[in-house]
């Protein structure tokens, strides 16, 4: 926004104020830059294969070791070394393709 009054006070003002506004406003919108770019790097993405892993999951279809899970409203292959029965909570300890590795949530 500041650039654009900037830009907007190019055919406003006088001949040497025009240029020390505009480097002035390009200073500030840079330095906006990079106080993005400082303040977004703190935040880890969570998406994709990696967001899911240590998320919990509901069984569907008993793991026996392979089955079916429902993670996120989407029902995922899983396969499971410890059986799971349908409803148990499980947790995803990997991604390998398409399906899930899961293993039983543990009582806390």
């Amino acid at each position: 926004m500041i650039l654009a009054l900037a830009i907007a006070g190019l055919f406003v003002l006088p001949d040497p104020w025009r240029v020390v506004i505009l480097v002035v406003a390009a200073m500030i919108e840079v330095g906006e830059v990079f106080v993005w770019i400082r303040f977004l790097r703190r935040y880890r993405v969570t998406t994709g294969a990696e967001g899911m892993i240590g998320e919990p999951a509901e069984v569907i279809e008993p793991c026996a070791p392979r089955g079916l899970v429902r993670f996120r409203g989407e029902i995922w292959k899983a396969r499971c070394d410890a059986r799971a029965a349908v409803r148990d909570r499980v947790r995803i300890t990997a991604v390998d393709g398409l399906e899930l590795v899961v293993e039983p949530e543990r009582d806390r």
